[in-house]
């Protein structure tokens, strides 16, 4: 048995694991609106069918995580997390359900869950603004985008090793089977269904700006030329600042509030910067990254949260699925709406209706909160119990 000493610096190391992990993986992610330029320009190919460099690898990871997400449970998140990292592409989706899942075996309270995932997501933020800043390096002196990825999989290398050789905390087993047919049967729960749904929302509203933004400004030529230029990774820095800052807030205020006044500001920075014209989203746009950098991370914590920690794996697997899927149908339908009417403008209008309609969605929860009851029964079974257990263990050893 390990020491409580051997064990703490186990837990501190998985923890900068975790972090180190969404970096890499938003590196090259979150690339693809400066990549897919590239892209339609080397290969002179439409907006809808230059926008499937983002498509397919969000597919992957969408099914991955659907499919494969229960092995989080089955198999553990050590394994889980060490067999994504080393055949990557589509097992990304196993491995960012076995660190996502991970996260609620850290934390002592959902409240802690939730303020843990903002720093994850902050970390995966930083890597959003590292991989687009590596890219138009790589580009200004003359070599191709494609060593984006040999730097990633160097990184990948080294977690691997790292995760190898750290003890994993263990998860409390189920008596029910943990399969595929569990991961089916949670498409059936509302909690579930209904997290997934406002997240599905938030990530058609975000992926319209690291996608499509750069398309949007690219023939802007005035005075806030500057901020065109920067506008994706100024908004990739707020939305970094926004979660760090974010773990600490929401430690302190009601996330149903929280989550409700933010998608606000996002529908105004979206309802505004369509009508005064691409000088106003190049300020707009960006700033929404500060609104948008609680959401995901917020609602996919609750999300999980409303379910055993057996189980984190599974539901995991569904959020990352419904995430994927937006990331994809999102900017598809934008492109594709853009195309039809010749102006990137057109996407944005949709990518509006969509802001709208996650606010009203926020709103609902806010108004009803009809997580409330169950977050608290789990708060006090899966982490009160659970740790009054482990101090138990601790003195009897």
């Amino acid at each position: 048995m390990n020491s409580a000493p051997s064990a703490q610096r186990d837990l501190s190391i998985i923890k900068w694991l975790t972090f180190f992990m969404f970096t890499m993986f938003a590196m090259t992610t979150d690339s693809v609106g400066v990549i897919i330029p590239e892209v339609i320009k080397e290969f002179h190919l439409s907006m809808t069918v230059g926008g499937a460099f983002h498509y397919a690898a969000m597919s992957g990871i969408a099914f991955a995580g659907f499919f494969l997400g229960y092995l989080a449970d089955k198999i553990g998140r050590k394994k889980s997390i060490i067999l994504g990292l080393v055949i990557s592409g589509v097992a990304i989706g196993i491995f960012k359900t076995g660190a996502l899942a991970l996260i609620g075996d850290i934390s002592q309270s959902t409240v802690e869950h939730t303020a843990t995932m903002n720093t994850v997501e902050g970390f995966f933020a930083v890597g959003a603004i590292i991989g687009p800043a590596i890219v138009a390096h790589l580009l200004a002196g003359g070599t191709s985008w494609k060593w984006l990825y040999v730097i990633a999989g160097t990184i990948c290398l080294l977690l691997i090793v790292t995760a190898s050789f750290v003890q994993y905390p263990q998860t409390a087993g189920s008596s029910e089977s943990v399969d595929l047919k569990r991961t089916l049967q949670m498409m059936k729960n509302p909690y579930a269904l209904g997290f997934s749904a406002a997240i599905f929302l938030y990530v058609t509203v975000e992926s319209a700006v690291y996608v499509w933004m750069p398309t949007l400004l690219a023939g802007y030529q005035g005075r806030l030329i500057w901020v065109a230029t920067y506008a994706i990774s100024i908004f990739f820095i707020l939305r970094a600042a926004g979660r760090f800052i974010g773990s600490w807030v929401l430690a302190r205020l009601n996330w149903a509030t929280v989550v409700t006044i933010f998608s606000l500001a996002i529908l105004l920075c979206f309802g505004i910067s369509m009508f005064a014209g691409v000088r106003g989203a190049i300020l707009l746009l960006p700033l929404s990254g500060l609104f948008m950098s609680v959401l995901y991370p917020t609602l996919n914590s609750k999300g999980i949260s409303c379910f055993r920690k057996p189980e984190h794996g599974a539901v995991s697997g569904v959020i990352l699925f419904f995430t994927c899927v937006a990331a994809v149908l999102g900017p598809l339908a934008m492109g594709a709406v853009s195309d039809h009417f010749g102006d990137p403008k057109c996407g944005f209008v949709l990518a509006t209706v969509f802001a709208a309609l996650l606010f009203v969605a926020l709103l609902l929860n806010q108004i009803f909160n009809p997580a409330r009851n169950r977050l608290q029964r789990l708060d006090h079974s899966e982490y009160e119990l659970a740790e009054t257990q482990s101090v138990g263990a601790q003195a009897r050893s």
